[in-house]
């Protein structure tokens, strides 16, 4: 496939260099199979004890979500963009008609270990399934060369929205489609950022950014992108998590207060759509 002649790698941010490298979070037993997202929670009863299963599940149903979302059609190409361990590329294979999968990300460690975690895979089916480093700011890939983008949870890592909107039309041939899964700001209140510095030691450090949704909408209609649609996912998410949390986390400690930013109206998750215009 042709590179983008030119494309730089942007430093990667302190927090996520760490987060994503030494401290190495999917290795935690908060995420577990290699997955590393809040988890779509629908359909699994919150009111008996959680199991490693369930958060598993949790994991899979939002990939699963994303990718029906996205509905590729047989014999497409599409790019992960943040794609952690590449799991949800090995999903994305197995179980919908996608004909090839690259997956992005930003940290070469995590590259590493996707390289590793799919070795059999990689092995087995060389045409199918790539890994390469990029970030969603400046992705290192040729004009038009794939059917369809997707990013699950890695959005709220981005510095850069517009930009980031301006790689995915780039990117994708006319007619392809975007889906976007992760935690943003549901307004324009400026306040909303204060606020989750004060609530999440995430965005207090830096490692989360708290983009609005108005944000992400506006930059992707400027970069020329069309149909955007968003639609909040937010009580699949947050209760379940809390009640995975409430297994190492007390109440009032940082980590529970995903769920109260939600209940406040300062944070969700959501689902966002949209599609790159036919020439």
């Amino acid at each position: 496939m042709t590179q983008r002649s030119g494309a730089t790698q942007p430093p990667i941010p302190p927090a996520v260099q760490e987060t994503y490298g030494p401290a190495d979070l999917g290795s935690l037993s908060l995420f577990g199979g290699g997955f590393i997202n809040f988890g779509s929670w629908q359909g699994i009863d919150l009111e008996r004890p959680l199991t490693e299963q369930d958060r598993i599940s949790s994991q899979r149903a939002l990939y699963r979500h994303v990718l029906s979302t996205l509905a590729p059609s047989k014999g497409e190409r599409a790019l992960e963009v943040g794609c952690g361990l590449g799991v949800g590329a090995a999903v994305a294979l197995a179980e919908y008609d996608v004909a090839h999968v690259t997956g992005m990300d930003i940290h070469p460690q995590q590259l590493e270990r996707a390289g590793r975690v799919n070795a059999e895979l990689l092995a087995r089916e060389p045409e199918q399934l790539r890994f390469v480093r990029g970030a969603a700011e400046e992705m290192p890939f040729g004009d038009g060369e794939f059917d369809c983008l997707y990013s699950v949870e890695a959005a709220q890592h981005f510095r850069d929205l517009g930009a980031f909107a301006q790689e995915t039309a780039r990117v994708l041939r006319p007619g392809g489609r975007a889906v976007v899964a992760s935690f943003f700001v549901p307004d324009a209140d400026p306040a909303r950022a204060g606020r989750l510095a004060e609530l999440l030691d995430t965005f207090a450090n830096g490692l989360d950014v708290a983009h609005s949704i108005p944000t992400l909408v506006g930059s992707l209609e400027r970069a020329g992108l069309a149909e955007v649609r968003v639609t909040s996912i937010g009580a699949s998410v947050w209760p379940g998590w809390d009640r995975w949390l409430a297994r190492t986390w007390e109440p009032g400690t940082w980590p529970r207060n995903f769920l109260r930013a939600f209940e406040e109206g300062t944070l969700d998750y959501f689902t966002v759509t949209a599609q790159r215009p036919m020439a």
